[in-house]
């Protein structure tokens, strides 16, 4: 019987891809100074993605407490307008 040699992986394949990662860090836990509120729409905006979407924890690399602050803060600006429900809402 003839023997099966195993293919050998292209050298692309061999080569390992680099990712950085930086290390996460709630901003307000790091500022004391930095609150939280619904009136301030502008920093709100740096917690939602394109689509108006509330970024999750592991991405915006805030912690639990001030996530569940951040929820609500948005919840409520988009209440009264200062922020939108979706991408299509944008003046």
């Amino acid at each position: 019987m003839p023997e099966i040699k195993a293919k050998q992986p292209s050298r692309a394949k061999r080569k390992k891809r680099r990712s950085f990662n930086r290390p996460k860090f709630c901003r307000f836990c790091a500022d004391k100074e930095a609150t939280i509120d619904y009136r301030e729409p502008r920093t709100l905006r740096g917690f939602l993605s394109d689509e108006g979407k509330i970024l999750p924890r592991r991405i915006s690399g805030t912690c639990a407490k001030h996530q569940r602050k951040l929820t609500t803060a948005v919840k409520r600006a988009r209440i009264i307008a200062l922020l939108p429900l979706s991408s299509e809402h944008v003046l």
